[in-house]
């Protein structure tokens, strides 16, 4: 598969290791190695990655604080000696976590992860292709569905896929809720770390709860007052 990504690792060692496993093992292209947080800040703002290898143990930014400074879309693979931050990781677009030192066997194996990842954002929504269109396609089988927006009551995250929901059917889509959220706008809003909803299906708010169709939805206190500023707009 053919994907781009640059090494962030103050450790000349750690950057040449992965680099030659990069070039011996994949068909990515590495298009920088930067030796501290603030080169990648400089890099990342002119140049655009699928994702990138960052190291936790580094000077001036550590690498978890400069997780939190990137766009949030950005997908990071961490690599470093410490598993104490493998939980924390994950508060981010994290496809994966490399303990050092890398073995071959285990960049193999997230080799296969990473290129998995990216390959089922290409099933779900080809390149090239917006919901802004008003639709788009779902992988089912060996076939692509075409799903109109409109008709989307709610998506709902279960674990590793989102079940999407309209009135007449629901579809399993293999990736994280997150993920649909960036491809999502107005009307969809999200109201609950595993529910996105469709603001045009909304039938009643009461008690905390959104209701669509026959199912109740929390509004969890994390994203209530962003839910509540669309509503508002929209109250005689």
């Amino acid at each position: 598969m053919n994907l781009s990504c640059i090494i962030i690792d103050d450790e000349p060692n750690a950057v040449n290791l992965l680099e030659i496993l990069v070039q011996q093992s994949t068909q990515w292209q590495l298009k920088a190695k930067c030796y501290n947080a603030l080169e990648a800040l400089a890099f990342l703002k002119n140049h655009k990655v699928d994702f990138i290898f960052l190291d936790i143990n580094m000077p001036q930014l550590t690498g978890m604080e400069l997780a939190g400074l990137l766009p949030p879309q950005t997908k990071i693979v961490f690599t470093t000696a410490y598993s104490e931050y493998a939980a924390e990781s994950y508060t981010y677009q994290t496809i994966d976590y490399l303990l050092k030192p890398i073995t071959l066997k285990r960049f193999l194996a997230a080799m296969q992860k990473i290129e998995a990842y990216f390959g089922k954002i290409d099933q779900v929504m080809p390149q090239g292709q917006t919901a802004d269109e008003g639709y788009f396609f779902v992988k089912s089988g060996k076939v692509l569905r075409r799903i109109l927006l409109d008709e989307i009551l709610y998506f709902e995250g279960e674990k590793e896929y989102v079940r999407l929901v309209t009135g007449q059917e629901q579809l399993l889509i293999y990736r994280r809720l997150k993920d649909i959220e960036e491809q999502l706008s107005a009307p969809f809003v999200r109201v609950h770390n595993s529910y996105i909803v469709n603001t045009k299906q909304l039938a009643k708010i009461q008690d905390n709860h959104i209701y669509i169709a026959d199912k109740h939805i929390p509004v969890s206190e994390k994203f209530k007052e962003g839910f509540m500023a669309i509503i508002n707009k929209r109250i005689f």
